[in-house]
């Protein structure tokens, strides 16, 4: 059985300066108004972030602050944020960093304690979903 994809809106990928992994995805893709992004604490050049769970959550947030901007957005597009991350304790401090970022009303969000990331001594990764202008 074939589905029709004629009636669909097909999906966007949103062009960032983020480093350009060899894995088969893309940073963010946009449809029908709703901006998908997985973000982690790389920088620009693929290396994970030193110093503990505070300077990843802020690496990780700026990537997704640099990704929204490239849609043509702000955080406060941000509609819900799932965070991962690979100790309960981390929680208090990814809290106040994500504070800094965004303020009232917040995204929805969800927090998940995983036993482990893709990326060996990542300590937090972002999914998260927002609205952006429907270009479709």
């Amino acid at each position: 059985m074939s589905l029709n994809t004629s009636s669909y809106s097909t999906k966007a990928a949103v062009p960032t300066q983020l480093f350009a992994s060899k894995a088969p995805l893309e940073w963010a893709v946009t449809h029908n108004g709703t901006l998908y992004t997985a973000q982690i604490p790389i920088d620009a050049q693929g290396q994970l972030i030193e110093g503990g769970i505070e300077a990843q959550t802020r690496q990780t947030l700026d990537n997704l602050a640099h990704t929204l901007e490239c849609a043509g957005v702000g955080l406060d597009a941000v509609l819900q944020v799932l965070i991962y991350v690979t100790d309960r304790s981390y929680l208090a401090t990814v809290n106040s960093v994500y504070a800094e970022y965004f303020s009232a009303p917040y995204p929805n969000r969800a927090a998940m304690i995983v036993a482990g990331l893709a990326r060996e001594g990542m300590l937090v990764e972002l999914a998260v979903y927002a609205a952006v202008p429907n270009t479709d």
